[in-house]
């Protein structure tokens, strides 16, 4: 293979893909709504940016003609409600991947890579897993026409996520964090872990009809990683974890404000435990937390960096 469509791929995962594919030489496309968005690809020499609507069949079409493979990493964390899901999520990990599916199928594209996420069902307790199931059994369901493989990520952490460097920056604001769902549990996945096993699965006739769960080597409870965020960063703050009646109250009000940072859905998705007993696919071995977020993290603690370093060197 050597030209990839990657939906998505100016977004917080997708440009580590790109990267990826670019370093090995591969000839990657990357549609976006916005081409200043995805200035930070521009100076990838395989990369070509194409300003465009992917929700537009005739558009998508035009896109996956001519491509060996196409990965799907579009996905959205906040909608209006709705039954089972919200006209965001509909839009997106729903209506978006049928449509994938019939331009590939017009333009005689087989292989198709298309994002999850860990614990993702039909009958999930939140809209966005709900819907994010919805999509991938949408996918799964034309192996017979399409080499067809899906991973389903628990929260990924890189630098410029919007999980880790949030919770720092609570910590440096904030006098006391009010933490709903303190003792919801997740297992952190590095970005470029992640994008690897993307990378890796496009030629390995193994990985065609699988589904695979992406987590890192530790599992972590909320307050554990706001903590850590506060400790990387420097500022530690005291958290007093929140009932579920509170920590509910809290996301309704959080939803009016003009920036989203938690919706009721949020914490519906909580209540599930982002794990998975899953290793990491190809051999790849997961990137501690506690070695690369410190790095990214701003961190004062001289020993969070030389324990970095001696990661790095295999010592």
């Amino acid at each position: 293979m050597s030209k990839f469509l990657v939906l998505g791929g100016s977004g917080f995962i997708g440009r580590h893909v790109v990267a990826l594919l670019a370093h090995q030489g591969h000839s990657v496309l990357v549609p976006t709504r916005q081409r200043e968005r995805a200035k930070h690809l521009l100076i990838l020499p395989t990369v070509d940016v194409v300003e465009t609507d992917i929700h537009d069949p005739a558009c998508l079409v035009q896109l996956v003609r001519g491509c060996d493979a196409v990965i799907n990493l579009i996905g959205v964390l906040h909608s209006r409600r709705g039954n089972p899901y919200g006209p965001a999520f509909a839009k997106n990990h729903v209506e978006l991947p049928r449509k994938l599916l019939a331009a590939c199928r017009e333009a005689g594209v087989r292989r198709i890579v298309q994002m999850s996420a860990l614990k993702a069902r039909t009958d999930a307790p939140s809209e966005y897993l709900r819907s994010k199931g919805e999509g991938e059994d949408i996918v799964l369901a034309q192996q017979k026409d399409f080499d067809v493989t899906v991973f389903r990520p628990s929260v990924v952490f890189g630098p410029d996520d919007h999980f880790l460097n949030l919770f720092a920056t609570m910590n440096r604001l904030l006098w006391v964090i009010f933490l709903g769902c303190a003792e919801s549990r997740f297992q952190p996945v590095y970005v470029e872990d992640v994008a690897r096993c993307i990378v890796a699965s496009l030629n390995d006739r193994d990985s065609y009809g699988h589904a695979y769960d992406l987590c890192g080597p530790q599992v972590y409870t909320l307050r554990e990683l706001v903590r850590f965020a506060g400790r990387a960063s420097g500022h530690v703050k005291p958290i007093i974890g929140l009932s579920k009646g509170h920590a509910y109250l809290q996301a309704w009000v959080m939803e009016w404000l003009p920036f989203k940072l938690l919706s009721r859905d949020n914490v519906y998705s909580m209540s599930v435990d982002s794990v998975s007993d899953a290793t990491l696919p190809f051999g790849i071995v997961p990137t501690p937390l506690a070695v690369a977020a410190p790095l990214y993290l701003h961190s004062e603690v001289a020993r969070a960096r030389y324990g970095a370093f001696r990661y790095r060197a295999g010592r």
